[in-house]
């Protein structure tokens, strides 16, 4: 999509049907959005939105109104920890035509806003690999993650985000609905936060009326970064605790990490920055995973988004490759082959199993190339069956 101009409205098919107030008003609108950011397309309403995304009016005004549950809810297995219950992964899928439509805000609007410099998750060109590498020959790591990270991102902060982007208050809450799900009346739901205070009765629009709040639903494509852009002022206090603390700051998603090489840092230190942590999380509304937080210490392994950092460069972790070295030793063995191994694994189908480990490959291939392509090519050799 081009940048936007004045010309692209006063010379569309149609234009000259058009009355000059309600021209200027449109343009006038436009240019607040543009002044903001040049790149983003400006969106006057709601049939507008419509218009550009190819959605049906109808359907983005039910999903605006929240007439019905529109998205499937199916839960998917945690990787099980020991000594801790099973718990489960809560995933929304979005109707195909309210898909449509975040993926063309996501493509349109979201990607062209910047989150926070310390923010290495959901952002065009971001590697995992260069999100552990500020974290190289640290001494202290601090690990901090967020639970239920985007179930607690409401529809007020998502509605905030798109009016600083420069939309006017009725197409940030639309677009804000859009991206959002109400949800069940759980327990955390049942919280202040998650009501509406006014009285129903004082809705401008009436249909728009809702006594609950949404919140960013795990599996919608708008999730990640709108996630991203609510957690900016957040990020930005983080970063100047961390500078007070003499601490580099980054955050993937739902997990923080702060690290430091100074040699006067000590476990002290890391506590208080762990307490000024959790108290600029619950300014947001956020909730620190008390179980997960983790100071690690000189001496000990250091392990960020799944990579050691313990050196000069972020490096696979011997238990990846211990893992890659069993699959292709029974893959290679010609009394167990791929068959086999897969029934033994636990995976459904061969093709499933294959596909895993070449995702597998291509992610070793990011960290390590040499290592990763030497995998690559002994998956490529092994005599799957012609039909897995």
């Amino acid at each position: 999509m081009k940048d936007w101009t004045p010309q692209h409205y006063r010379r569309s098919k149609g234009a000259s049907n058009v009355p000059n107030a309600v021209m200027n008003a449109a343009i006038a609108t436009s240019e607040r959005t543009v002044a903001i950011n040049s790149s983003l397309p400006p969106i006057l309403t709601l049939n507008h939105l419509a218009h550009m995304t190819q959605v049906p009016y109808k359907h983005l005004r039910d999903y605006v109104t929240r007439d019905v549950e529109s998205y499937k809810i199916f839960r998917v297995r945690k990787r099980a920890r020991p000594g801790r219950p099973t718990s489960f992964r809560v995933i929304c899928v979005p109707p195909p035509s309210l898909a449509v439509a975040q993926q063309w805000i996501v493509q349109h609007v979201l990607a062209k806003a910047r989150p926070h410099t310390a923010s290495t998750a959901f952002a065009p060109k971001c590697k995992l690999i260069e999100a552990a590498a500020p974290h190289c020959s640290s001494r202290w790591l601090i690990k901090v993650d967020v639970q239920r990270f985007f179930e607690s991102i409401s529809e007020i902060d998502c509605y905030r985000v798109f009016r600083s982007l420069g939309y006017q208050p009725l197409v940030s809450l639309e677009l804000s609905r859009l991206c959002t799900r109400v949800g069940h009346f759980s327990r955390m739901r049942r919280a202040i936060k998650w009501r509406r205070k006014a009285p129903l009765a004082k809705s401008k629009i009436l249909k728009y009326a809702s006594r609950a709040l949404g919140h960013l639903p795990q599996g919608a494509a708008t999730s990640p970064m709108l996630a991203n852009l609510v957690m900016r002022e957040a990020d930005a206090l983080l970063t100047s605790l961390a500078d007070r603390f003499g601490l580099t700051y980054t955050r993937y998603a739902d997990d923080l990490t702060l690290s430091t090489a100074d040699t006067a840092f000590d476990r002290e230190s890391a506590r208080n920055a762990v307490n000024e942590v959790y108290g600029i999380l619950r300014r947001f509304g956020l909730t620190p995973n008390l179980a997960k937080t983790n100071i690690v210490s000189p001496r000990s392994r250091k392990i960020v988004l799944g990579l050691q950092v313990g050196q000069d460069v972020p490096r696979l972790t011997r238990a990846f490759k211990m893992k890659m070295r069993m699959h292709l030793y029974y893959l290679e063995r010609e009394d167990v082959g791929p068959l086999a191994h897969a029934e033994r694994r636990g995976f459904s189908a061969v093709a499933g199993m294959r596909n895993h480990l070449m995702g597998l490959a291509a992610y070793a291939i990011q960290i390590e190339p040499e290592y990763g392509m030497g995998v690559k090519t002994r998956l490529e050799a092994v005599q799957w069956p012609i039909l897995y």
